[in-house]
């Protein structure tokens, strides 16, 4: 299964903030949205970071409460890694799993075009497994 099957079957809606935002509207933006990770974009909309639950969990251990009040810039991730449509869910896990990333955007000639969980990349694998079971009993019983 490619990302964008995945992307088509979930939807492309990301939710993006900008690197000047504080940490405590995010953070709220998180909570309202039910989501892991935000994707920070700069003016032209270039993917400059990842802010992901990880990152704020690291900024109130290293600044306290404190961190709320900082902006996105200071604690998200700059080293983001993105994936793209045509990959498929196999290669996109390999990343996740060498990056212990729990979250890849996905782009499209360098813009952003939809965002993959781990969580995706599971239930396209269990999919995956149950239609091959299907298959494997249906060989079985014919």
């Amino acid at each position: 299964m490619t990302v964008k099957r995945i992307l088509d079957e979930k939807g492309r809606k990301v939710v993006t903030i900008a690197p000047d935002m504080a940490v405590r509207d995010a953070v709220a933006l998180l909570a309202e949205n039910r989501i892991g990770a935000i994707v920070v974009l700069d003016e032209a909309q270039a993917i400059t970071g990842l802010l992901a639950e990880r990152d704020v969990v690291a900024a109130v251990a290293r600044y306290g409460a404190e961190c709320l009040d900082r902006t996105v810039a200071e604690v998200m991730c700059r080293d983001v890694h993105t994936c793209e449509e045509e990959m498929e869910i196999e290669a996109v896990m390999e990343i996740m799993n060498s990056r212990r990333a729990r979250h890849l955007p996905v782009a499209r000639n360098g813009r952003l075009v939809g965002i993959v969980s781990i969580g995706d990349a599971v239930r396209s694998h269990i999919r995956a497994i149950e239609h091959e079971t299907r298959e494997i009993k249906a060989y079985i019983a014919g």
